[in-house]
């Protein structure tokens, strides 16, 4: 399972690491310009989790646009297509496991944008935007799946359900370790250990 994440994850960065590139010195240069120009307060870990936020719908565009699957058919029968895999297979992780990992990330930063506390609201923005994604699919000439809209709303949920674990945590920390510079520091560790897993999986990808 973990070679077949791995090569996912590098298949979809060989493809849309161009992209990447040109909107990352897009967003950067006007958000740098714009925070010196009006002489708004830089805040280092705000301003990552919003450029792994961007970077995060460049891949989810690439996924439910680009990648191939001429293989399958329109499904509007709930829980069809999920349950004719075998557990474990390949089919299985892409396909159901993918569909829920690609939407946690979605979850997280909907509850951590709009601060929210409930799952009520956050189901409703999963939903819009996986039956839009679905909808989407279908009128470009691939495939609309019910299943993939159940599975985007359980991933989704469990991203909230992490933004809400931590948001608990973080209301019981002492003031001390509330500061943004504690946060800075934690969010740079996360960082260099997230680059260097990413860069050991290209190596072992070559």
């Amino acid at each position: 399972m973990t070679i077949l994440i791995r090569q996912s994850i590098l298949e979809i960065l060989g493809e849309v690491w161009p992209t990447i590139l040109i909107c990352s010195v897009i967003a950067i240069t006007m958000r740098i310009t714009y925070i010196f120009k009006n002489k708004k307060e830089f805040i280092f870990y705000k301003e990552l989790l919003s450029f792994t936020f961007l970077i995060y719908v460049l891949c989810l565009f690439y996924v439910v646009t680009f990648q191939d699957v001429g293989w399958s058919s329109s499904n509007f029968i709930p829980f069809k297509e999920m349950f004719r895999y075998n557990i474990g297979s390949r089919l299985f992780i892409k396909n159901v496991l993918g569909n829920i990992i690609m939407f946690i990330p979605y979850g997280f930063f909907v509850s951590y944008y709009l601060d929210l506390k409930k799952p009520k609201l956050v189901l409703i923005l999963i939903l819009l935007l996986s039956i839009t994604i679905e909808t989407t699919q279908l009128i470009i000439g691939r495939v609309f799946d019910i299943d993939d809209i159940i599975l985007n709303t359980l991933g989704g949920l469990v991203g909230f359900g992490f933004y809400h674990s931590i948001d608990t945590i973080n209301a019981h920390l002492p003031k001390i370790l509330k500061k943004p510079i504690i946060y800075n520091i934690i969010i740079t560790v996360v960082a260099a250990l997230f680059i260097m897993y990413m860069l050991n999986m290209i190596k072992v990808g070559l």
